[in-house]
Order: structure tokens, then C-alpha cells, then sequence
């Protein structure tokens, strides 16, 4: 059996199992596949929980409550060794889909079909899984439900497709020398921002974009900043605004890093700290220091970047400087 063929197929039979979980029985599903010391990472409200029963009850539970017959709708599956510690992950992208029947979290349920944009990222080890970092969108949620806590994105928010050429489910293993030269390439471009950044620079020049994205790349950004296309209007829809606009912006590294085949994703915990200066998601600016958790997923094609999905847990970032968009939506609508 090749490398992460093991792992992969754990992870299958944990999801799959945990679509045909109920909220009474989620906790114990969750249970046969974790691993006594395990450590459960989400964006906030729920930020961390530190064992399998904890994250049923505060995570799970309650989203299958609210979500009813909910499907994982997959785009990208795959797996590999963690560039900082060995460990082996297997990572899933997509779409959690179902019938918004219960309010969640405050946000007024639509009885209509939702999508809710998802990465969920698990260490595997002696055949149980050890840690899970699971991102959500859930300003996408709220977008959706009519209760969009944000100014209008300076890119477009809707329900973003998987890769280009529907080729993202590496279900059987990908030749290793396919993950290491996509992983070459991400560990580039992430240098070329962290030295932008080590710089000071507010500003970030097309050519250097251009050393390791194609020209007609896509973005899709979590609502609130929303997708954009070209480097031109990446730069214009984004990356200009968020160098520009936040201060202080110092890397402050991953808990996981891995390609395989042309796919290669991160996330961090934090992965940033900056600064507001105002402007950003069109809003004003402060003084507190902030953490910011990231996750990126990128597709290769040849030589350069094509496609990035990227989850940003804004909630959190909102909420260290003073705003629950949560909180404040409950207070709105009652």
C-alpha cells in the first residue's frame, strides 16, 4: 500500500460515517475515530476543544441540528507529509450542504438548501485521528440568510467551484515528485510575501506576483472579501487593500504545510498578526494587534499557481477588536 493510502482511507470512512451520524449519535462516531489526547481546532465561536466529546457537543451537535440531511459535497481530497513535524494529514475541501431548517448560531434559518463552505484538515496517526483543524465560512451562512454583517466585498462572494478540470479528489495516492514540485512552488510564493512583509513594504508589484502565479489566476476569498480573477484584479479586488490597509504584518507560521500532486494546502494558528489601519472589509481602523487564522488551497498547473481557495476565520479577527458579528446579528434580529 503506498504512503497515505492508509490515512486517506480512514479519513473516507470517518466522513462517511459521519454523514450518517445524528446529532444523538455524532458524539460517539466522532469518538471511534479520535484518539484519547485529541485536539480539535475551529474558527470562532468554537476555537479550540481538547477532546472528541467537547467537539460533538459544541461544534457537531448543533450544526446537525440546524443543517438536516447534510451532505460533505467534496472538491479537493488529499494527503501528505507535514513539512514542520513528519505527521501525516489528509486534508478535504468543499461544501457541508443541506436544509437550513434551525437557526444557527443566531443566524435566521431559510428552510432552503445552504451551502457552507468548509476545509477540514486531520492528523492521522496509528490509525486514529490525533488533531482536526476545521475552518467554516460563516459570514458565507450569513450572507446567504439575508443578514450580511459586512460592508459589500470589493470582490464577489457566491458558491464558489471546485478545481477547474474536476480533478481534485486524490482518493489513490499521486506520484510523490508531482507534491514535491507543487510544494517547492507554495513554499516560494510564501517567501516572496513573507519577505514583503519583513520589508515593510505596504505595496506588492505584479512581476513579483507573477513569479509564481499565472496571469489568469483565481481567488476565492471568504465572504466579505469574495473572489476575484487575473492577477490585475487580485491585486485590485485584495491584495492591494489588505497590504495597504493592515499594519504590522508579521508571519507567524503554520500548524500544517503538505502538497500532493498539483494540490498543496495551510493552515495556521495563527498564520498572521496585523494591524487595521482602516479601510480593510471596509471598515475603520484601530489599535489593537490581531491574530489572523488562515487557510489557503492551491491548485498547480505546469509551473505556476492557477487556483487558490482561501478561509479566513473573520469572525475572530472582528472579535479581538471589539465586534461579535454574531452576537450583534442575534441582538438585531431578536
Amino acid at each position: 500500500m503506498s504512503r497515505f493510502q492508509s490515512a486517506k482511507n480512514l479519513i473516507a470512512s470517518y466522513m462517511q460515517a459521519m454523514e450518517n451520524a445524528s446529532p444523538a449519535t455524532v458524539a460517539k462516531v466522532l469518538a471511534e475515530y479520535a484518539s484519547d489526547d485529541y485536539l480539535w481546532r475551529g474558527v470562532f465561536p468554537f476555537r479550540q476543544q481538547d477532546t472528541s466529546a467537547d467537539a460533538a457537543a459544541v461544534f457537531w451537535q448543533p450544526l446537525l441540528e440546524s443543517f438536516t440531511r447534510m451532505q460533505r459535497r467534496e472538491d479537493i481530497f488529499i494527503g501528505g507529509e507535514n513539512i514542520y513535524d513528519g505527521d501525516t494529514w489528509v486534508m478535504s475541501m468543499g461544501n457541508f450542504m443541506g436544509l437550513f431548517d434551525k437557526d444557527y448560531l443566531g443566524i435566521p434559518a431559510t428552510q432552503r438548501i445552504a451551502n457552507l463552505r468548509y476545509a477540514e484538515f486531520s492528523c492521522v496517526r496509528d490509525g486514529k485521528i490525533v488533531q482536526t483543524g476545521l475552518f467554516i465560512d460563516l459570514i458565507g451562512l450569513m450572507v446567504q440568510a439575508g443578514v450580511n454583517p459586512l460592508p459589500a466585498s470589493t470582490g464577489v462572494y457566491y458558491n464558489y467551484p471546485g478545481p477547474r478540470y474536476h480533478d481534485g479528489l486524490l482518493h489513490n495516492d499521486a506520484p510523490a515528485k508531482d507534491g514535491e514540485t507543487t510544494l517547492a512552488l507554495v513554499n516560494a510564493m510564501v517567501q516572496d510575501l513573507n519577505d514583503l512583509n519583513a520589508s515593510g513594504s505596504m505595496d506588492c508589484s505584479p512581476e513579483l506576483l507573477a513569479k509564481t502565479w499565472h496571469d489568469d489566476m483565481v481567488w476565492y476569498g471568504p465572504a466579505g472579501i469574495g473572489a476575484s480573477y487575473t492577477i490585475a484584479r487580485y491585486q485590485t479586488q485584495h491584495q492591494l487593500p489588505f497590504r495597504s490597509q493592515l499594519g504590522n504584518k508579521r508571519f507567524e507560521g503554520h500548524v500544517c504545510r503538505f502538497a500532493e500532486g498539483n494540490f498543496a494546502c495551510f493552515f495556521g494558528w495563527p498564520n498572521l498578526c496585523n494591524n487595521p489601519l482602516g479601510g480593510w472589509l471596509g471598515l475603520p481602523g484601530g489599535t489593537k494587534d490581531t491574530q489572523m487564522q488562515v487557510v489557503d488551497v492551491y491548485r498547480r498547473h505546469g509551473d505556476k499557481l492557477a487556483e487558490n481557495w482561501v478561509l479566513i476565520d473573520l469572525p475572530w479577527w472582528l472579535k479581538q477588536q471589539g465586534l461579535d458579528v454574531l452576537q450583534r446579528n442575534r441582538e438585531l434580529i431578536g
